[in-house]
């Protein structure tokens, strides 16, 4: 996080089924060291370099990312495939 600030993106379930001008997103948008645009829709888009591009990813794209690598850690730990996983947030 130190190394790369404005490519680590967290608290990105905030943002999910809110507008980019709500006043929540605005205030967290300050907060955060990475950049957050407005999108279609007025939808906030989180921007990135990913891959040597810049790249603009939804709050959903970027929280299907983290399922996915768990996934991975999980299937590698575990050996096996996984088809179906419960998960939970306190």
């Amino acid at each position: 996080v130190a190394m790369n600030p404005i490519n680590t993106v967290f608290d990105a379930k905030r943002l999910i089924g809110r507008r980019f001008t709500d006043a929540s997103v605005q205030s967290d948008i300050k907060l955060w060291p990475f950049k957050v645009i407005p999108g279609p829709g007025d939808k906030p888009m989180i921007v990135v370099n990913y891959k040597g591009e810049e790249k603009q990813f939804a709050a959903e794209e970027i929280s299907s990312m983290v399922l996915i690598k768990m996934r991975e850690i999980a299937e590698a730990y575990l050996g096996s495939t996984i088809k179906n996983a419960v998960v939970t947030v306190p």
